[in-house]
């Protein structure tokens, strides 16, 4: 049995101060939807960060200043469309959002909502993703 490749992505957490606390946006996947980040794989010609602003973008149809470093990682794995599982690494950075645009490219597959981070955590299933909120809560 040969070992498989861990297939590399990127993603945003978005926040926004609110009142005291901070509030993260989460968007649903289009499959499960599930409560996750916006997150993708790199692409060509954009640096990590600004590839993980782009998801933002298409996927929660936000705008922001990204953080200049990633903020940590998770594993999770992703169903392909092959039907089998691959193992995928996340470098998750943070995203102050600015904007909340009316209209993006995934608007009619995804919901979004704002969740103080305790909620947050608890929302997401990835042991991963809650373990980096997590980390940002602190």
């Amino acid at each position: 049995m040969t070992k498989q490749a861990v297939k590399k992505q990127i993603a945003a957490l978005p926040y926004r101060k609110h009142g005291q606390g901070i509030e993260v946006l989460l968007i649903t996947s289009r499959e499960t939807k599930r409560w996750v980040i916006p997150k993708g794989w790199p692409m060509r010609n954009l640096t990590d960060r600004n590839a993980a602003k782009q998801e933002a973008f298409e996927e929660a149809g936000i705008e922001g200043k990204m953080g200049k470093k990633s903020m940590g990682s998770f594993t999770y794995r992703k169903r392909m469309k092959s039907g089998r599982l691959q193992v995928v690494q996340v470098t998750v950075y943070a995203m102050e959002v600015s904007r909340l645009l009316d209209k993006w490219p995934e608007q009619n597959q995804r919901k979004r909502q704002w969740f103080a981070m305790k909620e947050a955590v608890e929302r997401v299933n990835e042991e991963g993703l809650r373990a980096v909120i997590q980390a940002a809560l602190a």
